[in-house]
């Protein structure tokens, strides 16, 4: 613009005002240049989605989509549900002998025809699956007192071992805890369930003691289960946001070898991972770029590459150097993950699967060099802080049983964020400490593909009887022998 204005501004006889003239338009440059980058910083932050940063899928919102291409003519488009030829999925019928009725019908006595029809060994099989009635089965324990005839001291029977002091048994008491914690119902919504299924009658107290008791039976399990993991070989760690009284928290998942452990804490800062793998860790711990993290040498990372692959597609929707990388890196990324596939399902050998990795694991980081030097400074920052964590980017690679992404982390945490997203978070210190033991039991026993109501019952019952308690251990080994006191 300067240059245009070059000659008229040299018709100016008064210097001073050609200066100040000068100083105006170089001012309104910058203020030009300064709102060209924070439109473009605006159109940035509303092209942000599940697929470019961390925020989750349910916050893209409803979106137009983008027009269909025609098909031709001639192609009809597929129905729901299942296609012609398709091979129905029927229940397979129980043995005889673990029937618990049977029905014998005979065939009519007579033909249409008018002749006599004559019965044969020859049946069709056909079984109906229901459920009985269920209520509840009460015991009542008569206490009765007896007197010393020496000193005329007054004595009462005690409760047997194992029998629960409160009036709910061993059955519900694990119901309430599946029930809040599988099934992520609310407390009063639980009240109400008991009473329409079983007829039985519980305040929300009464659920909230139950949940008390539930937490006191798996202390030693959800321990026992948080002192293994940190042994392990490779752990995926990942964070997400908590309320306790309306105060923000932070519920850090660790899994590893099939065993996950949650912990609620008030912050999410490095020292909670140091408490919980101990700051000699010596196994893969395989997150994000998160800052929590860094206190751990790069060689004992793993970075989550679906997270670069985010970060990524964010550098690619950018303009000029910025975009040409991003692509570039995107590509590759693709690629890497192609071969991965292959490994994963036995097509590829590792050895080879070494050889491809090496071109584009010099192209990834000379890409990101080059991004270093470009003028958007997020796609600078971002390029600087990924290189500082460069021998992280490939463990996957040299080392066998690490995986590209921490993709195990994300899913063991949905379920409690799931939680969090249908509750009010918890309302005590005690609330939490359940949230945490019984989400453990049910995050692990699904992993393992175990009953969770299975398991709460045991731990409960070896609670009250202080005898071993199971354990959340991938190989079943022998139960806990340290008992809990009732």
């Amino acid at each position: 613009m300067l240059e245009k204005l070059g000659p008229s501004l040299e018709a100016i006889a008064d210097p001073n005002v050609r200066l100040i003239i000068t100083q105006i338009i170089e001012a309104q440059r910058q203020e030009i240049a300064l709102l060209k980058q924070k439109i473009e910083e605006l159109e940035e932050k509303l092209k942000t989605n599940s697929k470019n940063s961390s925020k989750p899928p349910s916050s893209d919102g409803f979106k137009k989509e983008e027009p269909k291409k025609k098909k031709k003519k001639g192609k009809n488009k597929r129905k729901q549900g299942g296609q012609p030829g398709h091979r129905g999925v029927s229940q397979d019928y129980l043995p005889l002998e673990s029937v618990d009725k049977i029905e014998k019908i005979s065939p009519p006595k007579e033909c249409p025809c008018g002749a006599l029809v004559i019965p044969t060994s020859d049946y069709k099989r056909h079984q109906v699956h229901d459920l009985p009635l269920i209520k509840p089965f009460v015991t009542e324990w008569q206490l009765y007192m007896g007197t010393c005839c020496g000193c005329g001291k007054k004595h009462m029977a005690e409760l047997p071992p194992g029998v629960p002091r409160g009036f709910l048994g061993l059955r519900p008491l694990a119901m309430i805890g599946t029930l809040t914690g599988d099934y992520r119902m609310s407390k009063r919504n639980v009240t109400f369930l008991l009473e329409d299924f079983f007829g039985l009658r519980v305040s929300l107290g009464t659920v909230s003691n139950a949940e008390k008791i539930v937490s006191k039976a798996l202390e030693l399990p959800v321990q026992e289960a948080k002192d293994f993991i940190p042994q392990q070989d490779v752990v995926h760690g990942d964070e997400t946001s908590h309320a306790e009284c309306g105060q923000k928290m932070w519920t850090w998942a660790f899994i590893a070898a099939r065993v996950a452990a949650f912990v609620i804490r008030p912050s999410r800062g490095s020292q909670v991972a140091k408490d919980f793998l101990g700051e000699t860790f010596q196994g893969i711990l395989n997150t994000d770029r998160w800052s929590a993290y860094t206190w751990l040498a790069a060689i004992f990372r793993q970075i989550c590459w679906a997270h670069l692959l985010r970060d990524f597609r964010k550098i690619s929707e950018r303009r000029g150097l910025s975009k040409r990388l991003g692509k570039d890196l995107l590509e590759l990324t693709h690629e890497m993950f192609s071969h991965w596939n292959k490994v994963r399902d036995g097509t590829l050998s590792r050895m080879q699967f070494q050889e491809l990795m090496k071109p584009i694991r010099i192209h990834v980081e000379d890409l990101l060099t080059q991004g270093t030097q470009c003028k958007h400074n997020k796609t600078k920052g971002m390029c600087k802080q990924i290189l500082k964590l460069k021998q992280a980017l490939w463990t996957f690679v040299d080392k066998e049983g690490v995986e590209p992404t921490n993709n195990l982390a994300e899913q063991t945490l949905r379920r409690i964020v799931i939680w969090r997203k249908t509750s009010f978070g918890t309302q005590s210190s005690r609330g939490t400490l359940y949230l945490e033991r019984i989400m453990t039991v049910v995050a692990t026993c699904k992993l393992q593909k175990r009953n969770v109501l299975d398991f709460v019952t045991q731990a409960i019952q070896a609670h009250f009887s202080n005898t071993e308690l199971p354990s959340l251990l991938p190989s079943y080994p022998k139960p806990i022998s340290l008992p809990l006191a009732a």
